[in-house]
């Protein structure tokens, strides 16, 4: 499945907007005090447990994404947009766009 933040495909015109689908992911509190406690893994100003961990909750959030739209029958996701919320000490990575048809 084709997964991109442009609006179009190029060379493969939308023949059916099949509507909105997204994923989340959400990292709780503890996960915070774990990286925390690995500190002396910041080197140059960068955590590598942090990148990590955000790394793991960003492939989640859009394979989450991709699950919802290949449901659907979508041959690809559109205007994928990547988002980065933190609600009561929890950080959140949601993902969204639009799953279409090609044929």
């Amino acid at each position: 499945m084709i997964v991109t933040t442009t609006p179009t495909v190029e060379g493969r015109p939308a023949r059916q907007y099949l509507g909105i689908v997204t994923g989340e992911a959400i990292l709780g509190a503890n996960i915070f005090k774990d990286l925390f406690a690995g500190i002396r893994d910041i080197v140059g100003g960068r955590s590598a447990a942090y990148e990590r961990e955000l790394g793991n909750a960003r492939r989640t959030a859009l394979a989450e994404m991709e699950a919802a739209a290949h449901a659907l029958g979508a041959d690809a996701v559109v205007g994928v947009d990547l988002d980065y919320e933190v609600i009561n000490n929890m950080l959140m990575v949601s993902a969204s766009g639009t799953a279409v048809r090609f044929g």
